[in-house]
């Protein structure tokens, strides 16, 4: 006998990347900042931790929310802070999903999405994207029980993203909120962040995990025009951010010194590695994030996989029924993809 809903009992949990808890690897499987974090946030951090941790920390993270809406040219009143934006994904599929209702996904993307939708007991429609990486009118063709879309730009696996311009013709033309996971943008040419300003519609999700060097610390947060983020800040956690993590995300999104250089030696070594890969026969994408998605080779991809693993390096093996399989192997520091090269010429 079970005690679960069918929606629980029936969906297949979550699987994240690889996190190894024994011994040394060179992990390039779940698009972790391989660089250290600005040193000001381990300051902020342990200026917090002087406070003491027995009263409970600010709900809305105003310290956060202030310095980030200097960076990104809003009001506070537009952003909402999450423990990480994985949390931010879920407030916002409770925000506007009812039981049986619809939310739209693209195919390959982001696999939470269809897990968010499933604990919702939410429908779900998958969207597949085309040869190009691009999206046909069935992603924003209008039906009355959609409720939310999301569309990762950039996107994962892929790395790729559509334009602005792409972005606010399918908003325009949805009968729902678009949310526009922007996990990646940082190490992309352009955002969409302007278009929030122009149709209330969008909203932005960011990480601090990729860009800033904090996937431990978890944070993450939104922006949206202040009547809709008013409005989804009542379905948050109470205390969803803790006192460490404010300050720290505070102080890191303050370094932006810190942020332009990381991301000028990410976005280099992801081009060096892209480049020879295909030298060595992989098609790759035009990557626009800290990873590139790698398919065809002289060997099946899954025994790449497998080799690297046995040799300690980690990278992201993944199967899309319908669409087919790849290796997603993350930016990390140029000895780390040298070594993950140099046994990839090995192998092919």
């Amino acid at each position: 006998m079970s005690y679960f809903r069918n929606d629980i009992d029936a969906m297949p949990p979550y699987v994240p990347g690889e996190q190894p808890q024994l011994g040394k690897f060179i992990k390039l499987n779940t698009n972790e900042n391989p660089y250290p974090r600005s040193p000001s946030v381990d300051q902020s951090i342990l200026a917090a931790l002087q406070q003491g941790l027995g009263r409970y920390p600010d709900p809305l993270a105003t310290a956060f929310r202030q310095r980030a809406a200097e960076v990104l040219q809003v009001d506070p009143d537009w952003i909402v802070c999450g423990n990480g934006s994985d949390d931010i994904l879920t407030i916002l599929t409770r925000s506007f999903v009812g039981h049986g209702e619809k939310i739209r996904l693209p195919y390959p993307s982001y696999i939470l999405y269809r897990t968010l939708a499933q604990i919702q007991g939410a429908k779900w429609q998958e969207v597949s994207f085309l040869d190009d990486w691009s999206l046909g009118e069935e992603f924003s063709r209008a039906t009355a029980d959609l409720k939310l879309v999301f569309l990762a730009n950039p996107n994962s696996p892929s790395g790729t993203r559509l334009s602005a311009d792409q972005v606010m013709e399918i908003a325009d033309r949805l009968p729902c909120p678009l949310v526009v996971d922007e996990a990646y943008v940082e190490f992309a040419d352009s955002d969409c962040l302007s278009l929030v300003m122009q149709q209330e519609k969008i909203i932005i999700t960011r990480s601090m995990s990729k860009s800033y060097s904090l996937a431990g610390l978890r944070f993450g947060y939104l922006v949206a025009q202040p009547q809709i983020a008013a409005t989804i800040s009542k379905v948050k956690d109470s205390y969803n951010c803790d006192a460490l993590a404010i300050a720290g995300a505070t102080a890191a999104i303050d370094d932006q010194l810190w942020l332009q250089e990381t991301r000028g030696k990410i976005i280099s070594t992801r081009e060096r590695m892209s480049l020879r890969l295909r030298e060595l026969g992989f098609h790759v994408t035009r990557s626009e994030a800290n990873f590139v998605w790698c398919t065809g080779a002289n060997v099946p991809l899954q025994t790449i996989y497998e080799q690297l693993k046995a040799s300690r390096i980690l990278v992201r093996y993944m199967e899309y029924p319908d669409w087919g399989n790849g290796l997603r192997i993350s930016v990390g520091t140029d000895d780390q993809v040298d070594a993950c090269l140099g046994l990839l010429e090995t192998m092919v």
